[in-house]
């Protein structure tokens, strides 16, 4: 059986951080299905959904395991609907795993088949966040060194 893993994010920017957990997740997953999902909490997003997929498409163009989807529902609904059994996560410090560990009970009690696997950020990206990367990018500063495609 094929071990199928959603990584779900606003991805508003996609950065390293999350490369870096995309690709260190496939030697735990066959598949990992980036997830772009329309956050509530979040009204307007900064970069187009549609300018990420293709951008996060261009980074893992020669990835095998890797795809890219936009969705707007429930995580849990649509890991349900892809035959995913994992959800991935990546945790930078203990505030992510406060809320991280909220959402992962939400979606576990919402599909009870469904497990998250947490991989620590690695020590070089955990600095990283799209929220300052967009602060940078609003007021012309240099983010390419953030991110693992050229805007």
């Amino acid at each position: 059986m094929k071990r199928i893993a959603v990584f779900p994010g606003s991805f508003d920017p996609f950065t390293k951080g999350h490369e870096d957990i995309v690709r260190r997740g496939l030697k735990l997953f066959d598949e990992i299905v980036i997830a772009i999902g329309y956050n509530s909490k979040k009204a307007n997003r900064y970069f187009d959904i549609k300018f990420m997929e293709e951008k996060i498409n261009e980074t893992f163009k020669e990835t095998e395991g890797v795809s890219v989807l936009v969705y707007n529902e429930l995580t849990a609904q649509i890991s349900d609907k892809l035959g995913a059994s994992h959800i991935l996560r990546g945790l930078r410090n203990t505030t992510d795993f406060e809320y991280e560990n909220s959402i992962s009970q939400v979606n576990r009690d919402l599909n009870k088949e469904l497990e998250t696997v947490f991989l620590i950020t690695s020590p070089e990206l955990a600095a990283l966040n799209s929220s300052i990367i967009r602060e940078v990018h609003r007021y012309g500063g240099e983010v390419e060194k953030y991110l693992p495609y050229d805007l």
